[in-house]
């Protein structure tokens, strides 16, 4: 079964706004919420369907990716992993559904604080500080880029400590009831209006929404759960991307604290410059140079590619500034089939010094009618 139209799934046109898209997904997503629609599984398709839809329209390289080469420019890469259920997106689109009203999910407004609810964000409360994200400058020759390349690099970062395995205590003995949530995690303030009570509800700050702290730390990690060490990264990098355009390897930035969610690595790609080539898109442009003579007569060349040298056969009567066409010898296409072409700019070498028998033999050639330029 073929995948919709994101577009058309949030209901959305191509020239829709960050804001539009955002305002058609939270409209989806209240139709459609697990606590509106128990046991839809319909429903719950719908939900997770649009949360697709976010993901991508809302995420400017995704979306970039999308509009040119549709569903397939998302193939194979490491930009969308999918969700597996309600709890994954509700994780993801924390600017969407948590938050509102201080930590609590905009949808416990408008569902109330029933046994369900408070069972799904109990299971979804992130216990731990989150680990930071790492930004990482990823150099890529055109040979790189015109096929894809995997690269290892190393850099020191945090990772999750050997010793207590992330609890930051020195063993599962050595946690006590936090005091400030009573072992919840949560705080809960109620407020009154003139239009009723609202409750707040956030992450307790003495536990980090564990409910338990630690009475023991760790000695090796002082409590954090983690220790900062050197590791090598392997990235896999598609043929196509372009300079500044970058990849998003999930959960391999800093480890958390306490336990707390890994953040991301993006890997930023720039193109280095090269000895014979400029990029255009997917084409690349090489200069060649040729003598008149061979310009007027017609020629055979070697010229160098991206994959090696080639032959090239010049015509007999070139003109100067004239591109020829070598099909495919370009960049492969990002995510899809095919690559683009080599064009080859013809200009003519015009030598600064000539022989006294070389200036004779010009001489008289110029007095030919084929010669000279017409009027």
């Amino acid at each position: 079964m073929s995948k919709r139209d994101y577009y058309e799934i949030l209901g959305v046109g191509k020239e829709a706004s960050k804001d539009d898209i955002k305002k058609a997904y939270r409209k989806l997503a209240m139709q459609f919420h697990p606590d509106r629609n128990p046991g839809n599984k319909e429903a719950e398709e719908k939900f997770k369907e649009a949360a697709e839809a976010y993901e991508v329209l809302s995420n400017e390289d995704k979306k970039a990716k999308y509009d040119k080469f549709g569903h397939s420019g998302l193939k194979g890469g490491q930009d969308f992993q999918g969700f597996n259920n309600a709890n994954d997106i509700f994780s993801h689109f924390s600017d969407i559904f948590g938050g509102a009203f201080g930590g609590s999910s905009i949808f416990d407004d408008f569902f109330g604080g029933g046994g369900g609810q408070q069972s799904r964000r109990a299971g979804r409360r992130s216990t731990g500080i989150p680990g930071s994200d790492l930004k990482v400058t990823l150099k890529l020759t055109l040979e790189e880029i015109a096929t894809g390349v995997t690269k290892k690099i190393k850099l020191k970062k945090y990772h999750t400590c050997s010793a207590c395995k992330g609890l930051g205590a020195q063993d599962s003995s050595s946690f006590k009831t936090c005091t400030a949530c009573n072992g919840t995690g949560e705080i809960r303030q109620v407020s009154r209006s003139l239009f009723g009570q609202f409750v707040n509800i956030s992450a307790c700050h003495n536990c980090n929404g564990s409910g338990k702290v630690i009475s023991n730390a760790c000695k090796k990690c002082s409590g954090e759960g983690r220790e900062y060490q050197e590791s090598t990264i392997k990235i896999s990098v598609p043929a196509g991307v372009t300079d500044n355009s970058y990849m998003t390897l999930r959960g391999e930035g800093n480890s958390g604290k306490n336990g707390g969610p890994a953040g991301d690595i993006i890997v930023i790609f720039k193109e280095e410059k090269h000895e014979f080539f400029t990029r255009d898109g997917d084409n690349i442009i090489y200069e060649l140079f040729i003598s008149y003579p061979e310009a007027v007569l017609g020629t055979e060349v070697e010229i160098p590619t991206l994959t090696g040298r080639a032959k090239l056969k010049i015509e007999s009567g070139t003109q100067p500034g004239k591109y020829l066409k070598m099909r495919e010898k370009g960049i492969q296409h990002l995510n899809s089939h095919g690559a683009g072409d080599q064009l080859v700019k013809i200009n003519i070498f015009v030598p600064d010094r000539v022989s006294q028998k070389e200036k004779e033999l010009l001489t008289e050639l110029q007095k030919m009618k084929n010669i000279k330029v017409p009027e």
